[in-house]
């Protein structure tokens, strides 16, 4: 039976656009059906195929839906539930020129500016110029262009962004940002590239790994595990291929080091891949940047291009593009995206590490984490930490300090004043007040205070902030990234919102049967969601709610 959807067959140029990615079609042979393996193996290709499409005609219509699933042989209702799962592809039609407006936690402590038409969106990740918007042009030449400080004009002023760094918190990995030119692999060369890909080699896999184990590196994309054991794990993995994956999908509010590395520094990320894929014995590798980064795409494919016109990789990289689903920083649900479904974490155990993407071992880590092997390979390897400061500070940009610096110390870097709250750990994270400022920037040091470094954000809010909204946003944007998957969290995030919103919003009465409600909720989604979306969704909530007493004021 041939299954089709409604909205009439696929244009010209949609069809143009599908076939310029995935080549001319077989001719048709109806003594002949396709299917099984071979059919299934194209799966993978569905995203880019979705983006190929919206960005030459600035939506996904029913009809170049189905000509994509009649290309990639997969059931139109299966496709139709991945593009209706990520919120940066579009159903109905739109103009050539779309503009998105960040209107999360930072862009909204600074003042959004209201532009008519435009699409208000989740974090950009541009926290340190904010406030910031992402403008894009469909057609045959798609453009997108970031532009912060944005207003309503600012878009035909369009020049990529200076990193924002500070002399006194500008450490071991931030050394290139700004010295290296980003597009120039001789550069990147010129000032000791690829060293640490060469010195991997002389000292073997084993080598690597042992010198991993020992700097006792642990992950930086906030569940902090023994890079050097995860590594460890993959190579000695008895299935085959290995795969490697590099987390650039960098999507938790007041969190943008990624995407400063990949901007500014993308050799690096490659070569830190390069080493990874070559000590766990990987074939190939994918990069995972979120699409709202597309500068950071673009110089991460042409450093890959570069490197291997040069000789230097052994190991085929391919960058793949987000499509906004925060839940896809998740490590498995960011797999299901890879391999063309919906970003829907998956049950552990089995662990990545074994059964990963496509089903192989596969070792996966962040750009942070990654770049730090460099020095680690090089024995230069020190201690630090990558830390994002936005929100009401004179100085915002990225700070690297080592580990152990006093949270009162990186504030005083950046020109934080009268403080009256810190969001430590982007929104997954928990409020401090300003008796906490002396805790130490370690793992040891914010556990002790119930408190986590998570993904390395810093958000300050001075005396006039409104921490109702604050919170309010933050339960909002949990709501909204969801997956879904799992009733703990698809009910939890959004009776916490209404919760939250009846308490903040109505009269001064007795709520503490709220107060316990929104207790047994967190506690509910802490122990049955599936992933850390779930677990974590009520931490800041819960910590301004007994940390900043924000019912009280």
């Amino acid at each position: 039976m041939d299954i089709r959807t409604t909205g009439g067959p696929a244009t010209a140029e949609e069809m143009a656009a599908v076939d310029g990615l995935l080549g001319e079609p077989e001719p048709v042979d109806h003594r002949v059906a396709y299917g099984g393996r071979a059919a299934r193996s194209q799966r993978h290709l569905l995203l880019p195929v979705l983006h190929t499409i919206q960005d030459r005609t600035g939506w996904v219509s029913r009809g170049a839906l189905e000509y994509a699933c009649r290309r990639l042989s997969i059931p139109p209702a299966e496709a139709y539930g991945v593009v209706s799962f990520y919120a940066r592809f579009a159903l109905e039609p739109r103009d050539a020129k779309v503009v998105h407006v960040c209107d999360d936690i930072v862009c909204s402590l600074v003042g959004v500016k209201p532009v008519e038409g435009a699409i208000r969106v989740p974090c950009l990740g541009l926290c340190d110029h904010a406030p910031a918007a992402l403008v894009e042009r469909f057609g045959a030449k798609y453009e997108a262009m970031q532009i912060a400080p944005f207003g309503p004009a600012a878009d035909s002023l369009f020049t990529p962004l200076s990193p924002t760094l500070s002399p006194e918190g500008r450490g071991g990995l931030l050394r290139r940002v700004g010295v290296v030119d980003p597009d120039d692999i001789e550069s990147y060369q010129a000032h000791g590239g690829f060293a640490a890909l060469k010195r991997a080699r002389e000292i073997g896999p084993a080598g690597v790994i042992g010198r991993l184990k020992d700097a006792n590196l642990l992950g930086r994309g906030g569940a902090a595990f023994p890079t050097g054991r995860k590594w460890e794990s993959v190579a000695a993995a008895a299935g085959r291929p290995h795969y490697l994956v590099c987390n650039a999908d960098e999507s938790e509010p007041g969190t943008f080091k990624d995407r400063v590395l990949m901007e500014n520094d993308p050799f690096a990320v490659v070569e830190a891949m390069a080493i990874a894929a070559f000590a766990a014995g990987c074939e190939s590798g994918f990069i995972y940047v979120r699409d709202e980064y597309p500068l950071a795409r673009r110089r991460i494919g042409n450093a890959i291009s570069q490197a291997r016109g040069a000789g230097l990789l052994d190991v085929d990289i391919e960058v793949r593009r987000g499509a906004g689903a925060y839940i896809c920083g998740e490590e498995t649900a960011l797999f299901n995206s890879i391999e063309g479904k919906r970003g829907e974490p998956r049950n552990k155990p089995p662990f990545p590490v074994e059964v990963g993407l496509f089903g192989k071992p596969t070792l996966v880590n962040n750009v942070e984490t990654l770049v730090n092997v460099l020095d680690i390979v090089n024995g230069e390897f020190a201690d630090t930490r990558i830390f994002c400061v936005s929100g009401n500070v004179s100085r915002p940009g990225v700070y690297e300090v080592p580990m152990g610096t006093p949270l009162r110390s990186l504030l005083e870097m950046a020109g934080a004043g009268g403080v009256q709250a810190v969001l430590l750990g982007g929104a997954a994270g928990s409020f401090l007040t300003p008796q906490q400022l002396d805790v130490p920037l370690s793992f040891e040091g914010t556990r002790a205070i119930g408190a986590t470094l998570g993904s390395g954000a810093v958000i300050v809010f001075d005396e006039a902030a409104d921490m109702k909204q604050v919170l309010l946003r933050i339960a909002r944007f949990f709501r909204d990234e969801s997956c879904g998957q799992c009733v703990p969290c698809r009910v939890g995030t959004k009776r916490q919102e209404e919760i939250l919103e009846r308490m903040l919003t109505e009269g001064n009465g007795d709520r503490s049967a709220d107060v316990r409600l929104l207790s047994d909720i967190a506690q509910a989604m802490r122990d049955a969601s599936i992933c850390g979306l779930g677990q974590t969704a009520a931490n800041a909530v819960a910590s301004g709610l007994t940390q900043l007493k924000v019912l009280n004021g």
